[in-house]
């Protein structure tokens, strides 16, 4: 135990101690803490791939009215396949799945 006691104090210091334990403190049980960093990091990454589908969705909708606008036959086709309208000398039959 003399051993021990003799190590400590030639290597650790009250100041080298009151060092640690405040870094500790913010590392780990600060509000910023290195855990809670790394957790948000993670969260950014998750939203920033959301942005992107949502992105991808919103150019394909953006696309799509841009071709209704000015293309007649996606207008019809469309029409037919979404709210199965059809000509007045026609038969429609819905097979549903």
């Amino acid at each position: 135990m003399n051993n021990f006691y003799a190590w400590c104090k030639r290597y650790l210091s009250l100041t080298l101690l009151a060092a640690i334990v405040v870094g500790a403190a913010v590392l780990f049980f600060n509000e910023n803490s290195l855990l809670r960093t790394v957790e948000q990091e993670r969260r950014i990454d998750e939203l920033q791939a959301q942005i992107k589908d949502a992105t991808d969705t919103l150019e394909h909708y953006r696309e799509l009215n841009r071709s209704l606008d000015t293309d007649k036959e996606t207008m019809e086709r469309i029409v037919r396949e979404q709210y199965h309208m059809q000509h007045p000398d026609e038969d429609v039959y819905v097979f549903e799945q």
